[in-house]
């Protein structure tokens, strides 16, 4: 399911990249291809070494990240963050709203992978301890 929810996330920010690609330095159109690619090397991650605490630590910030960015800049016009340009956009329209639902879909199921998978332990292997 982790997967899934970040392959709609890529997919819909790659697909929207080249409409916001308009004015100086960085714009919003090269953060949505960073999200992109993140949210495309997360889900190939989960699909692949799913086991790993790190792998869904990763998602889960991909996530969860997106989503709050999605929140924020749909109801807070925050202006410009020193490079990053205004991205507020009050508006929702249908590939919004499905990222945003793959976004908050991704980051609770990465959650869950996250609390189930163990954590890594410093210096050593687990071991379990015997009763």
């Amino acid at each position: 399911m982790t997967a899934a929810a970040l392959a709609v996330d890529a997919a819909v920010h790659a697909d929207l990249a080249p409409d916001y690609d308009f004015g100086p330095g960085p714009t919003q159109g090269t953060l949505f291809r960073v999200e992109a690619a993140a949210a495309c090397l997360a889900a190939l991650l989960v699909l692949f070494a799913g086991r790993r605490f790190a792998v869904w630590a990763f998602a889960f910030l991909v996530s969860a990240s997106a989503l709050g960015a999605v929140l924020l800049y749909s109801h807070v016009d925050v202006g410009a963050l020193g490079p990053l340009p205004n991205m507020y956009d009050p508006v929702w329209y249908p590939q919004k709203t499905a990222s945003a639902v793959a976004e908050a879909v991704g980051t609770a199921a990465a959650l869950a992978g996250l609390l189930l998978s163990r954590p890594p332990r410093w210096g050593g292997r687990w071991r379990r301890r015997r009763l």
